[in-house]
């Protein structure tokens, strides 16, 4: 059971209990002194501020803080009172990590760390008497090989890196080989910023060293024979075949977008369609979003775990890659799980990479947003193009069933002043937010809603049960659109939704409408 005050460690022997609330309290967080001063924070004493928000991260663990926190309001730091109240050791043996005893150094100067190759003076520092050695007190006990999300193998901890240009495989920043990183033993020239590989966003916490490697490969399918399968998500065999357009308008059932590649897997029985990249994606798979393995499962019908929540937050009932960790709710759909560095946009000369700090908070260039959890941004020198992943992962290129082309996805910048969309017959709003499609040969435009509709990752004709209410999600391709009985105008987008409670129908434009 954790503390009740700092929702940190398991409490242990020594703890105080409230019988009316049945809480357990650290003996340490209830007993703190209101105001403390810290060895490596010597100019401001620190007091001790309680709070049901989550604050930013403590300077010593590196770990969210929350409720009851040491706070220094000068200087905007913060620390959990077991990481400040700790006992703090004048000398260290760490043999890994050094040959020799380390010792406090007491006054706080710019020394650069050896293990991460940086300066912070808010960390405690030791050094070696013996010969020219420094490090910060968190970066002596760092592990020796570890897993990370960003790279397919594990990295084991080196004190220099040979001679050479390196670059961070997270940050892509570059390395200075004299101070410590992590590197491949697999792929030459691959190595990280110590600091970087032990992010919490990117490593699990778990020190890999003696530990055997697992084999983590899980086929997707059977091959029966050439050009037939065995998919886990179908009770029946597919069959390779060369999509022909024909126009009716087909879907893949894994990522639930319009059939347009050449290749794909198609049930003779029942019509089951799959992409032939859908049906290769791998069962388990570890992803830069995410430190934990992630698995693929086929989707429910379940409105409230139909969400993308880690990279786009839209909603979703195509396969997804879910975390088993207990705890996690990880939620990734299939599109976004695609996603891999370096990333290949195709409205961008660049490749794209997820190398953006996670403190900045930079708009995206497609729909101008800042609330956006994920982005993906290019590292080339004075470009600073920024794309959320739902700007990545729409569609580049989609048919419209009015046009014999292809039509190409454009920024909303790009707008002229005579464009209009075909569907709806509004104008394009000149340098707007959102994007629009356009034929390059047709000049025809439409809005992305009007073409995809607000709800493009959700099948259609399937029920969707929520609580008392069961909605179905219907193609809009009747002679004549339905009435939404909530804006009370004839449904434009492809598909409507059918909210059905008690034998009693009503009609509206989108989920969300």
């Amino acid at each position: 059971m954790d503390c009740g005050f700092c929702e940190g460690d398991k409490v242990g022997t020594c703890y105080y209990y409230c019988v009316t609330c049945d809480e357990r309290y650290h003996k340490e967080c209830v007993e703190s002194p209101l105001e403390i001063t810290y060895p490596s924070h010597p100019q401001h004493s620190l007091q001790i501020y309680l709070s049901t928000k989550p604050f930013e991260h403590c300077i010593l663990c590196s770990r969210k803080a929350h409720n009851i926190i040491y706070y220094c309001d000068v200087c905007d730091i913060y620390m959990h009172v077991l990481c400040a109240q700790a006992t703090i050791p004048f000398f260290i043996d760490q043999p890994k990590r050094h040959d020799h005893t380390l010792t406090l150094f007491p006054r706080q100067a710019s020394l650069t760390c050896n293990v991460c190759g940086l300066v912070n003076k808010l960390h405690l520092t030791y050094v070696c008497s013996i010969c020219n050695f420094a490090a910060h007190s968190d970066c002596i006990h760092i592990p020796q090989t570890i897993r990370m999300s960003r790279h397919d193998h594990r990295i084991s901890f080196t004190s220099s890196l040979p001679l050479g240009i390196w670059s961070c495989g997270v940050c892509r920043k570059e390395i200075d080989g004299d101070y410590g990183a992590y590197i491949c033993n697999i792929c030459s020239g691959y190595a990280v910023h110590t600091r970087c590989a032990l992010r919490l966003d990117i490593w699990d916490g778990i020190d890999l060293e003696g530990v055997p490697e697992e084999d983590e490969e899980v086929e997707p399918f059977e091959r029966i024979s050439d050009g037939i399968i065995l998919h886990f998500s179908h009770g029946c065999q597919l069959k390779l075949t060369t999509y022909e357009v024909n126009g009716e308008e087909k879907f893949c059932q894994a990522c639930v977008l319009p059939i347009n590649e050449k290749n794909l897997y198609v049930c003779v029985e029942c019509g089951f369609i799959l992409h032939e990249t859908c049906a290769d994606a791998p069962r388990k798979k570890f992803h830069p979003l995410h430190p934990h393995p992630l698995k693929q499962r086929v989707a429910t019908a379940d409105l409230e775990r139909g969400f993308s929540y880690l990279a786009c937050k839209r909603l979703s009932n195509s396969f997804r890659y879910e975390c088993d960790k207990e705890g996690c709710d990880c939620v990734l759909d299939v599109v976004c799980a695609s996603v891999s560095e370096p990333f290949d946009y195709q409205g961008h000369p660049h490749p794209l990479f997820l190398a953006l700090d996670p403190k900045e908070k930079p708009i995206c260039n497609i729909c101008k947003s800042t609330k956006v959890h994920k982005l993906l941004n290019c590292i080339e020198v004075e470009c600073n193009f920024v794309i959320c992943f739902t700007c990545a992962t729409l569609p580049y290129m989609v048919r419209y069933k009015h046009d014999e082309h292809y039509l190409t996805f454009c920024r909303g910048d790009e707008a002229g002043g005579s464009d209009w969309c075909e569907l709806c017959e509004g104008k394009l709003a000149i340098g707007g937010k959102e994007g629009f499609y356009k034929c390059t040969y047709c000049c025809t435009t439409l809005h992305i809603n009007c073409l995809l509709g607000p709800d493009p990752y959700l099948k259609p004709d399937q029920t969707i049960p929520t609580d008392q209410i069961e909605v179905v999600l219907q193609r809009n391709n009747s002679a004549s659109r339905q009435i939404c009985s909530k804006c009370n105008i004839r449904c434009p987008y492809p598909t409507f939704a059918v909210y059905t409670k008690e034998m009693v129908s009503h009609i509206r434009c989108a989920l969300t409408c």
